[in-house]
């Protein structure tokens, strides 16, 4: 039989397309319904639509797993073409790692963000937008799909997924080095603040790109695009990092909080990542990154 992590990805796999496509028919309605949760905190049609979804889909399948969506509680009651149920079959032909075989239902936990760069999204910057769901066992990000919604294909498809399993590696797209002799730094776009700009100072970085979502800036190091990814404050939360670090993680990269300490991601976690987060390509001594975050920086955090 089918080992339960490889069910679990190959329907995220699919059920994050049609979350995809859910943000994109809100989008095309045009009305987004925009609620503001507090502190710069967004929320629209489209991050509930895409939540009730996922969590609907695989809750379906999934009956003993627990779910944490940033939405909070879902109403589960979707239509039909909503719930998903069927299994992406090209990554069903992978072979489980030995280790993640016989993992029990109460030690998996699904960290779902329908709609991570929700600012990015209201404005228009529609490729920052990703679709997260992570899976961990026990404390640990093990598992990841990231979907793009708004992702052009060269084929004209719209769209991709890409995934990642700890032990497996990672599909869906090219992984790239980034550029020898330089060092681009992926931040922020909408909440930077003195302590990211202190840090960005302390890493004399030749380059900084700012956009949205913690899975864009993810993909933008596994497209070599970026040496490193750095959110030196409060306010990103476990939905938005635990499919971002295992997919980084899957491919040898790796994603921590400033103080080179992996995030814990079991249900009774506290949500928001309060120690910021860091992450870097394969290619980047992750130490010597941490080492470079400015002492200020870290004891403000």
């Amino acid at each position: 039989s089918v080992p339960t992590i490889m069910k679990i990805l190959a329907s995220s796999i699919n059920t994050a397309r049609r979350a995809g496509g859910i943000i994109r028919d809100v989008m095309k309605k045009g009305d987004l319904g925009i609620v503001d949760k507090g502190h710069d905190d967004l929320q629209t049609e489209a991050d509930r639509s895409a939540q009730r979804c996922i969590i609907a889909s695989l809750t379906k399948l999934f009956p003993n797993i627990k779910i944490i969506g940033e939405e909070g509680g879902s109403d589960l009651d979707v239509p039909n073409d909503w719930l998903v149920t069927s299994f992406d079959e090209e990554f069903l032909k992978q072979k489980c790692p030995e280790h993640l075989v016989d993992i029990k239902d109460e030690d998996f936990v699904i960290w779902v963000d329908p709609l991570d760069g929700t600012s990015e999204y209201t404005q228009g910057f529609l490729e920052h937008v990703t679709v997260l769901i992570g899976v961990a066992v026990k404390n640990s990000a093990i598992g990841g799909v990231i979907h793009q919604p708004y992702f052009q294909q060269s084929s004209g498809e719209i769209g991709r997924t890409i995934w990642g399993l700890k032990g497996l590696g990672v599909g869906g797209l090219k992984i790239i080095e980034p550029p020898k002799q330089q060092f681009i730094v992926t931040t922020t776009r909408s909440h930077c603040n003195a302590l990211v700009q202190e840090a960005l100072k302390g890493l004399t970085p030749t380059d900084v790109i700012r956009v949205g979502g913690a899975g864009f800036k993810v993909i933008q190091i596994l497209e070599g695009i970026a040496h490193a990814y750095v959110f030196a404050s409060p306010g990103c939360k476990k939905w938005d990092t635990c499919a971002p670090e295992a997919v980084l993680e899957a491919c040898g990269g790796e994603l921590t909080d400033v103080f080179g300490q992996h995030y814990e991601y079991h249900a009774s976690v506290e949500k928001p990542n309060n120690r910021g987060v860091l992450a870097t390509a394969s290619t980047v001594s992750h130490q010597i990154i941490v080492d470079r975050i400015p002492e200020i920086v870290k004891s403000a955090l």
